[in-house]
Parts: structure tokens; C-alpha cells; sequence
């Protein structure tokens, strides 16, 4: 057990590129791979790292947050000591615009000096790759750094480790203020001694939809899966006891992923299907993301489409999006002969 760490998690970041999945939640809460959220990867990354308290600081439309992650009990975060904390901003009628992370910070800077930990991991929750943070608390340890960075070649992962003291000297001085965990780095930089740490194998940020469905499509390679979901490292998520799913005699699955509780008697290709998707007779579904309780009708036609839970699309319906620009449908949306029904 690592107990030199607190991990915190900023799951503060909004985008409209992200839209409509993030419409009515955060981008940490958008459904991933089939049955996992965004924020299960840096979650258990963390705990598979050994570090037993995590606080997620969300900014708005958590609501679908909170009821994934609830007690943290499937990342055994649910603990009298230790454990998992969430801790929503304070809002105020004088305050027209969200707080800054770091304001979130000194409102609840409580936790940090209560926390017996010495180092303070700080990571986003969009960030798609496995890692042992235990290595980089190593290597920071033995480079004497102030901060550490974590990078794959040029390009930042926004996960850094931080001295707590050091952390903490900021959070109390009030001249300073920072949006992002990125500009503080900056800022210290100038002062402190900012090291760095090369992550090597897979890695995605999900900061818009091209993003979201280029990785999507890529985790369907079984290098880019061996890479991301480990026997010794799993990434945890929240449990639904579902019944297998059902496949009809003429139903054809070719290069996909599908998840429990699903009815198949269609024709599925290089897709992610998710819970409790049903998909009729004669209907063809390729290179598309079906998230949890679509209804797709009968002799349907889907390709280069994601469609976001609880929709349900009508018979002979053809929705078709570009290669590599696909066409979004918003959660719960009904289309086709459904509409009239």
C-alpha cells in the first residue's frame, strides 16, 4: 500500500468539442469501451498503485458522476480511513462563473493538511493509458524535483506529481491563483525544480468527439486492448449484474466488442457495443458505438455513428456518418417509425 500519495483527480475540464455526450454529464462521466466511464482509468491507475485516498473535484453536470462512482466501493475506496471524497464547488449568487480549480482547492484545503501523505499526485480524467504511479513517486523522489511531469515525447499528459508542503504554501497564499494544474507548473517553474517523466505505450485524450471515436475504434485492435486492460493492472468500473447476451441463429458479430444483457440479430462489425443493447432483425450496425439500452429496429442500416444511451431508432432507418466524423445521436433520442408509435 502506498501511502506516501494522495491522489487527486480534476474532473473540472468542459469542452463543447465533447458535445452532445457532455449535454447532461461531465467529461469524466462519458461512457467508454463498452461498460467503463472516462474516469475509471486514472481512478484505477491510482488505486492499482496503491494509493488509498482520491478526491475528485468536479464543476458541473456530476450528477452521472456521482452515481457511478458512488461509495467507491468497486475501487475498494470505501474506507473509515482513507478513502474516496468528492467534492462538488461552492456556488454563490455573487459569483457568476465557476470557481477556478485551485479555489476549489483552498476551500477545501482541510484535506490536504489533515493528509498524512507527503506527495500529491494531481492527474485529469480523460487521460486513456495504464500506469504505475509508484514509478514516477520513485523517480521523483530520486531526482530531488519540487514537481513532476509526466509527458509521452512533446506532449503533456496533465498529470503531475507535487511535494504536499509545497502545494500547500500556494493554496495558502491568496495572491495566487490558477485555472489549471498546468499554470501553476508554469508559474513554479520559475522557483522550484520541475522535473520530468517519459510515459511510454499506449495513450488517448479524449477532449472531442473525433477523439473519443478514433480511440474507441482503436481499443478493437488487440494490441491497443493488451495494452489498456492488464491482468495484474484492471480498470475497475461499476458493477451491473446483467444476464449474457443473447445471440439469434442468423445474428453475424465480426471484430466487436459487446457487452451483457444485449440482444444480437442483427449484423454487428468493428463496433462497441454497450449493456443492454438490442439490435433487430436485418439491421446492420459497422463501425458505430451503441451505448447502454439502444433499441435499433428491424433492417436498419448504422455505420460511422455513435449513439448515446437510451436511444432507440425505428425500422429501416439509415443514419451514416464520415470515416473518422461520426454522426452523433444525444441521449434518449427517438427517431424513425418509433417517433409515431
Amino acid at each position: 500500500m502506498n501511502n506516501q500519495m494522495l491522489g487527486i483527480i480534476d474532473a473540472c475540464t468542459n469542452t463543447t468539442a465533447l458535445q452532445p455526450l457532455t449535454f447532461y454529464r461531465s467529461i469524466a462521466a462519458i461512457p467508454f469501451a463498452g461498460r467503463y466511464r472516462l474516469i475509471d482509468f486514472t481512478l484505477s491507475n491510482m488505486v492499482n498503485s496503491g494509493i488509498s485516498s482520491v478526491a475528485i473535484f468536479p464543476r458541473d453536470r456530476y450528477r452521472a458522476l456521482m452515481d457511478h462512482i458512488g461509495s467507491g466501493k468497486e475501487w475498494d475506496l470505501d474506507r473509515k480511513r482513507d478513502g474516496l471524497f468528492i467534492f462538488p464547488p461552492m456556488t454563490s449568487d455573487l459569483h457568476l462563473e465557476s470557481p477556478s480549480l485551485f479555489t476549489q482547492f483552498r476551500y477545501h484545503i482541510d484535506y490536504f493538511l489533515r493528509s498524512k501523505q507527503e506527495y500529491v499526485l494531481i492527474a485529469n480524467s480523460y487521460t486513456i493509458c495504464t500506469v504505475d504511479f509508484e514509478h514516477v513517486l520513485q523517480r521523483h523522489i530520486a531526482s530531488n524535483a519540487d514537481i513532476t511531469e509526466m509527458k509521452q515525447g512533446d506532449k503533456s499528459l496533465n498529470m503531475y506529481i507535487i511535494n504536499k508542503s509545497i502545494l500547500v504554501n500556494i493554496l495558502q497564499n491568496e495572491s495566487h491563483d490558477f485555472y489549471k494544474i498546468k499554470e501553476m507548473v508554469r508559474y513554479m517553474a520559475q522557483s522550484h525544480r520541475v522535473e520530468k517523466y517519459e510515459h511510454h505505450g499506449y495513450t488517448a485524450e479524449i477532449s472531442s468527439l473525433d477523439a473519443y471515436y478514433k480511440t474507441s475504434m482503436e481499443i478493437l485492435s488487440p494490441d491497443v486492448w493488451k495494452q489498456l486492460f492488464i491482468n495484474e493492472r484492471p480498470v475497475f468500473t461499476k458493477v451491473k449484474d446483467e444476464p449474457p447476451t443473447r445471440y439469434a441463429k442468423k445474428a453475424v458479430v465480426k471484430n466487436s466488442m459487446i457487452a451483457n444483457g444485449c440482444v444480437i440479430e442483427g449484423h454487428v462489425e468493428n463496433s462497441i457495443i454497450f449493456r443492454g443493447v438490442k439490435i433487430g432483425k436485418g439491421t446492420v450496425v459497422k463501425n458505430s458505438i451503441v451505448m447502454q439500452k439502444g433499441v435499433i429496429l428491424e433492417n436498419s442500416v448504422l455505420e460511422n455513428v455513435v449513439l448515446d444511451k437510451d436511444v432507440k431508432i425505428g425500422s429501416n432507418e439509415t443514419l451514416v456518418g464520415e470515416s473518422g466524423l461520426p454522426r452523433v445521436i444525444a441521449k434518449g433520442t427517438t427517431q424513425g417509425a418509433l417517433m409515431k408509435s
